[in-house]
């Protein structure tokens, strides 16, 4: 969907090894993937140069992301944080990365996400150097599910809620440029 609506070249997905074994285990701490997502990205700059950089994550990958951009030789343009985990397993809000980027960010984030509380993001947006933008997911979670009951009440589909979301990461992006 991104890819279509930022009229990309490439849009690489991948899974952090942790991931890709086939066992459901706790993920590392993020630090220890940073190598790791550094190098996705390395080599997805240097099959496609000239072109834009745009890093996207999901969750952990958003917060990955931010620290991927935070390193002298990765140069994107701006950041899309799909869910990004604020607050930590102990409840502190972990705002340092983000505080740090000098690179646009948006946040797409569920109104109903446990793990970033929107009134904390909003707190953090505000001390943020950068530019960011934020699009919600009315009673969208962390994954952006909807429930189906406010869904009937509103008339609206799951897929139109997504839309709208990659609707409002290319308006920011176009914003970002000017």
């Amino acid at each position: 969907m991104l890819k279509k609506a930022l009229n990309a070249v490439e849009v690489v997905t991948f899974d952090y090894p942790y991931m890709s074994e086939g066992k459901r285990r706790s993920p590392p701490k993020a630090e220890k993937l940073v190598d790791f997502h550094t190098n996705v990205v390395k080599n997805a700059v240097s099959k496609y140069p000239g072109h834009p950089l745009i890093l996207a994550g999901k969750s952990m990958g958003s917060r990955i992301s931010c620290m991927v951009a935070g390193r002298e030789d990765i140069s994107p343009l701006l950041i899309v944080c799909l869910g990004y985990p604020l607050k930590g397993m102990n409840g502190a809000v972990r705002d340092e990365t983000l505080l740090q980027l000098k690179v646009p960010v948006m946040f797409v984030q569920g109104t109903k996400d446990g793990l970033c509380p929107l009134e904390k993001l909003e707190a953090v947006r505000k001390k943020m150097k950068t530019m960011s933008g934020l699009h919600e997911i009315e009673s969208g979670d962390h994954s952006f599910k909807i429930s189906k009951k406010h869904l009937q009440t509103n008339g609206s589909t799951q897929e139109e809620a997504e839309d709208a979301a990659v609707q409002a990461v290319a308006s920011f992006f176009t914003r970002s440029l000017r």
